[in-house]
């Protein structure tokens, strides 16, 4: 839909709503945030320009909040009425290729990445959640692989965060049922780390923004770094990265300060 003068309205915004934390909203909101392809192309837009953020130095990044407008969805998977002439073995390899893309390049973004999931996070919608950190939903959302339904299974890397997640035994589960769960499933398959009250996942999503970005830069890079590398490298070369990241971090500042703190009583409590 246009607006009266014939300009499309953005379909994804990014925010600044504090220092060091960016918010993607997904801004569909009277079709449940369903991509397009003009919102796909923004999400990878936005996706290469937070990856040029997180590189620089200066650039204040310290996490990335991914959410929807409104109340009701955080996506809902691609927007079939848009895509629906857009059937051929070329488009499924284009659609694959540019959220598959975004989301790996999201995926490996240095700093934490939270998803805030109101209401309905199906197909699509829920592979972009999975590709996040951390998982903030409300108590109506309904989430879901239901890639099954249309004949199809997930395209973006869904399926394989899904495994890597919850196991073989429950994603073969979640995606041959391709049902939506909801709040408490979530939460008791560790895939949602806080149950927020209906349409407030996104306040509580940016409270664990401002406990990390309260945390030490370095020390919560560290953190995903070595995390992401007992998925991606073998055994022995996780436990060598680990090691080495730990002794630049036991002799910077922050440590410093914090044992110094902890032994004269000031950060005790």
């Amino acid at each position: 839909m246009t607006d009266p003068a014939g300009v499309a309205p953005p379909s994804l915004r990014v925010d600044w709503p504090r220092p060091g934390t960016a918010v993607v909203t997904f801004d569909r909101p009277a079709v449940h945030n369903a991509m397009d392809w003009p919102t796909m192309a923004a999400f990878a837009a936005a996706v290469e320009a937070l990856e040029a953020r997180a590189a620089d130095p200066a650039g204040g990044l310290r996490v990335v909040v991914l959410t929807g407008a409104g109340e009701d969805a955080f996506c809902s998977g691609g927007d079939q009425r848009a895509l629906h002439t857009h059937l051929a073995h070329a488009d499924g390899e284009r659609l694959a290729r540019v959220m598959g893309d975004a989301l790996a390049r999201l995926e490996r973004l240095p700093v934490p990445v939270i998803a805030a999931v109101n209401g309905f996070a199906l197909g699509g919608g829920s592979e972009i959640a999975l590709a996040c950190d951390l998982r903030v939903v409300d108590e109506a959302v309904r989430f879901g692989l239901v890639h099954l339904r249309l004949g199809l299974i997930p395209g973006w890397g869904g399926g394989q965060r899904l495994q890597r997640l919850v196991g073989y035994g429950r994603a073969v589960e979640m995606m041959l049922s391709a049902r939506a769960y909801g709040a408490p499933e979530l939460r008791s398959l560790g895939l949602a780390v806080e149950v927020a009250a209906r349409g407030r996942a996104l306040p509580a999503a940016l409270a664990w923004a401002d406990r990390l970005t309260a945390a030490d830069p370095a020390a919560v890079r560290a953190v995903k770094e070595l995390l992401q590398a007992g998925w991606e490298r073998p055994y022995a070369d996780a436990l060598a990265l680990e090691r080495g990241l730990f002794p630049p971090l036991w002799a910077a500042d922050a440590h410093v300060a914090a044992v110094r703190a902890f032994v004269d009583g000031s950060g005790r409590g």
